[in-house]
């Protein structure tokens, strides 16, 4: 891949888009391109084609998503199905009647049943239900991953889509009503240690098994896919690494600072069980995260710190 080849990153204000970006420029690429949701609204079919007519990208890199945590999908369930689709349908349409031949689709291990066998593998995707707290999400998301396939197998295009497990990193959402368990751990732990290392509240059981990646391994995975030429069209993306909520709780705290007590609301949703990528056929392909849970979350929080009175929130 040539690095003057231009290259639009839908999402580059995201957590997910802003860190491919960065490591796109690590990399020397310096032609990359991004519009902000005012300036181009990618649920707008005619706005999209347009801007693809006129900016002509070589390479289209789809990091853009209405995303949230169990509440927010579980409140605004047409919102996540619809805006998600919209969103996907019409950068993958367009990319395809631009002749655009390669195009990276980023998606989510919530794709996968609820209770598939673990650890998740690429070939379990539509073998059984899906967790109902994400469903919505997670079928905009296989809409999106088979319309690549359907490309890939009609058109002979490089049309390849990325799943990665849960991601966290700098320019996370630290939002409370929508954000994801990882950063709104740190909020809570943070606050908490601000008001005198009172008690703090978490849902669930604290059993649940998930995995964690670092948005920035993330970014490096989507310069993989883009400078080789993957045979299939889907692959898991994660550290093939899982640990318990309640072992993630104790791990912000400590990074945080925070001493004060864990109460686990029992009452409120788990979700899946457990949610561990079978990560091999990115690995056989040689790529493979570097950056650990420890280190990743201490980075996160640092970045958090810094950026305490504007972070993201996101807006329903």
């Amino acid at each position: 891949m040539e690095k003057n080849k231009k290259i639009y990153v839908a999402g580059h204000r995201g957590m997910v888009g802003s860190a491919v970006c960065r490591v796109l420029e690590n990399e020397g690429y310096t032609n990359i391109i991004g519009k902000t949701s005012k300036e181009l609204d990618l649920r707008d079919s005619i706005a999209v084609k347009e801007f693809f007519e006129k900016e002509k990208p070589d390479v289209v890199i789809d990091a853009a998503a209405r995303v949230g945590g169990i509440l927010a999908n579980n409140d605004y369930p047409y919102q996540f199905l619809m805006e998600n689709m919209q969103i996907q349908n019409n950068l993958i349409d367009a990319a395809l009647k631009q002749d655009i031949q390669k195009f990276i689709f980023l998606g989510s291990s919530c794709i996968y049943p609820k209770f598939a066998p673990q650890p998740l593998k690429e070939e379990y995707l539509l073998t059984d239900t899906l967790e109902p707290t994400n469903e919505w999400y997670a079928i905009a998301k296989i809409t999106g991953v088979k319309a690549c396939q359907a490309i890939r197998k009609q058109f002979g295009k490089d049309f390849v889509s990325l799943m990665p497990t849960n991601l966290y990193g700098t320019h996370d959402n630290f939002d409370l009503q929508t954000s994801h368990v990882l950063p709104a751990m740190i909020r809570k732990f943070h606050e908490a240690k601000l008001n005198g290392n009172t008690p703090v509240e978490l849902w669930g059981s604290g059993t649940p098994m998930r995995e964690f990646l670092f948005v920035d391994d993330m970014a490096k995975s989507v310069v993989f896919a883009l400078e080789n030429v993957l045979p299939e069209h889907l692959y898991n993306v994660g550290t093939g690494e899982d640990l318990t909520i309640k072992e993630l709780a104790e791990t912000i705290q400590k990074v945080v600072g925070h001493t004060g007590n864990i109460i686990w609301d029992s009452s409120k949703p788990d979700g899946t069980p457990r949610k561990l990528m079978d990560i091999s056929k990115m690995h056989n392909l040689g790529w493979k995260h570097q950056i650990e849970l420890q280190e990743g979350i201490e980075k996160t929080y640092a970045w958090f710190l810094e950026n305490i009175e504007n972070f993201k929130q996101v807006k329903l």
